[in-house]
């Protein structure tokens, strides 16, 4: 059955998403500068989040089917090939250990490794903040405030992983407001990474964040 349509799947070995599905996905502009998070030099998606980009993207957080990720990152990596020219490391949005537990997956995370740039697990979510699908666009910013920081391993000890001087390019699945990523940039750019852009798989209105999510 496929993940996102829930109808039978023609070809299963082939993937979890049927092909009129991801042919269904209609690939978005580029983003301009004006709609940009603070601390986020470049953003884009593949498209906008409803339709069937809605129900690919929302699939793996219910059904964790590991080869959704690589079919959606092939198209980000289309749709973010500028975004991604130049950078040296892809970093995933973190969830809260205790969110992640209860999925199984921390669906960014699997996005980042299918991007072809070295992955770096640099970020900790060090709190557990409110669902942002479920607060004003108004409370967004405040809930995420503080609530990421570099791996302790990142701080012990001389980094495998050298942010400093770097482009790197966070990875989530959602943008909204961008109150998530901006958060992540910051402590980016606090520990020396040059440049900081954006990446995921869909961008949303607030109304439809909060009625779809």
């Amino acid at each position: 059955m496929c993940a996102a349509c829930r109808e039978p799947l023609e070809h299963p070995t082939r993937g979890a998403v049927c092909a009129a599905c991801w042919f269904a996905i209609v690939p978005t502009t580029p983003l301009g500068a004006d709609t940009l998070p603070p601390h986020i030099s470049l953003a884009t998606s593949i498209g906008p989040y409803d339709g069937r980009l809605r129900d690919v993207v929302h699939a793996p957080k219910y059904d964790p089917r590991r080869t959704i990720a690589v079919h959606l990152a092939a198209r980000m990596r289309d749709a973010g090939a500028g975004v991604l020219a130049g950078a040296e490391f892809v970093v995933p949005v973190p969830l809260h250990r205790s969110r992640e537990r209860t999925r199984g997956i921390n669906q960014a995370r699997e996005l980042a490794r299918h991007l072809g740039l070295p992955i770096a697990d640099v970020l900790v979510r060090t709190r557990k903040t409110e669902t942002q699908a479920d607060l004003p666009a108004e409370r967004r910013h405040a809930n995420v405030r503080d609530a990421f920081a570099v791996t302790p391993r990142l701080k012990a000890r001389p980094a495998r992983v050298a942010l400093k001087g770097s482009i790197v390019v966070l990875v989530d699945d959602v943008r909204t407001t961008g109150a998530t990523l901006s958060a992540c940039a910051s402590v980016l750019m606090d520990e020396g990474a040059a440049e900081v852009r954006a990446l995921t798989a869909a961008k949303a209105s607030l109304r439809a964040d909060r009625s779809q999510r």
